[in-house]
């Protein structure tokens, strides 16, 4: 894939980016799912965390626990996922996933299928997100101005 054809070199005018520098921008990815899934993106077309200079690789996992580091003080998730696969765009960048026992594919990956639930917890689901989704413009400005104070 080249970079013309990758879809994070190219910014979307959709993505809803929370900070950015020449390196790094990190984007809240809109899922109904899982609210508070944050992408953490290194600008460069580079495939391989082991193709980045140790510097670069140091800040973009700075940035990916500062993320995670955001989403356990403000969303209080119970369990954070970090993921870097790269299989389908070949481009580094790290999925920050928070998790709730209540969300409906825990204790499963985001990417599998959800198993069954009974009324009383999607019910309990529903009132959950609510309670994040409220918190979500809190979280991008905890982590605005954490990422600005460090850049």
């Amino acid at each position: 894939m080249s970079q013309n054809d990758c879809p994070l070199c190219r910014r979307d005018a959709a993505e809803d980016v929370i900070w950015h520098n020449d390196r790094v921008r990190i984007i809240l990815v809109a899922h109904d799912l899982h609210p508070g899934y944050t992408r953490v993106i290194w600008a460069d077309h580079v495939a391989e965390m082991t193709q980045l200079q140790a510097s670069a690789r140091n800040e973009i996992m700075n940035a990916v626990w500062l993320v995670e580091a955001m989403q356990r003080k403000v969303l209080r998730p119970h369990k954070v996922n970090l993921a870097e696969f790269g299989n389908m765009v070949p481009h580094v960048h790290w999925h920050v996933i928070p998790r709730w026992e209540a969300d409906p594919l825990f204790p499963e990956a985001i990417w599998a299928s959800a198993p069954g639930r009974a009324p009383q917890a999607i019910q309990a689901w529903h009132e959950e997100k609510s309670r994040i989704d409220a918190l979500l413009p809190v979280y991008r400005e905890a982590l605005h101005g954490a990422l600005a104070a460090i850049r």
